[in-house]
């Protein structure tokens, strides 16, 4: 066998492991875009947008909370038990 003919199967053998590692390239980043979870290169989202919140909710939510402490700890104070 000729130096020539190695260096063409060698080169048909690198081009077909090169079509593979593309094709499973492809199929992680198809994965990725449906999931819509990953940030690509470019910083980016895919899929799915974050949700925004308004500051009146923010607020809403932040008073509601605070509420739910303070009987708690009103309770405490008393000797009561929550939960049981």
């Amino acid at each position: 066998m000729n130096i020539l003919a190695a260096l063409r199967q060698a080169e048909a053998k690198l081009k077909k492991q090169a079509d593979t590692a593309r094709q499973q390239l492809d199929a992680v980043r198809a994965a990725r875009k449906i999931l819509g979870r990953e940030v690509v290169s470019s910083g980016k989202r895919i899929g799915r947008k974050k949700r925004v919140m308004s500051a009146a909710t923010k607020a809403k939510i932040s008073k509601a909370t605070k509420a739910r402490w303070a009987k708690f700890r009103a309770e405490k104070k008393k000797g009561k038990r929550l939960g049981n």
